[in-house]
């Protein structure tokens, strides 16, 4: 006698999308033209998470000399863009847990005022080449808290990592937290 097959739950497949170059255009809005690293940014989608992989170039830094290597000045922007493209594209196709309730015109309403950085870590392990690199980001959690009875706010755990053609090597983690959120 042959058993029964086995009770199997499919896990959905990843979800993939590709840059939507307006979407990056308005992300990149805020930031002066010298600014503007980010060039290209894959979105995947996995069980409530949401991670990607873009391309970066920074011809001329914003602020010092050339110093041949990706700063942590740089590196900081460099995250914010891919960040706030990632929760931009997450929040429009409705990947990201947490987001479920926002729209677009939530996402440009607290873009600057609201999304903060509580900590940033960076471990350069190697020059990384900023006229071209690419990097990931990737949402580990999402949790809606509150602390002390205070307004909810949404904290996030990411981890970041860029590469460059010449191994190249740099990789971190954030904790942000989106506060007054409806």
């Amino acid at each position: 006698m042959t058993a029964p097959p086995a009770d199997r739950t499919e896990a959905p497949p990843d979800r993939s999308y590709s840059t939507d170059e307006e979407l990056l255009a308005r992300v990149l809005m805020p930031y002066k033209a010298h600014c503007k690293y980010l060039r290209t940014g894959v979105v995947t989608a996995e069980a409530g998470l949401a991670s990607v992989r873009c391309e970066f170039a920074i011809p001329e830094s914003c602020y010092i000399d050339d110093t041949g290597h990706l700063n942590a000045v740089e590196v900081n922007i460099a995250y914010n863009q891919m960040m706030y493209y990632l929760v931009a594209k997450s929040v429009k196709e409705g990947l990201l847990a947490g987001f479920e309730t926002w729209t677009l015109d939530d996402f440009w309403r607290h873009q600057l005022p609201d999304v903060l950085i509580a900590r940033f870590a960076s471990n350069f392990r190697r020059p990384v080449d900023p006229r071209s690199f690419h990097g990931e980001m990737r949402f580990r959690s999402v949790t809606r808290r509150s602390v002390g009875g205070g307004s909810p706010f949404l904290h996030a755990e990411t981890s970041y990592r860029y590469r460059d053609a010449d191994r190249g090597r740099c990789d971190g983690e954030a904790t942000l937290a989106f506060v007054n959120i409806p």
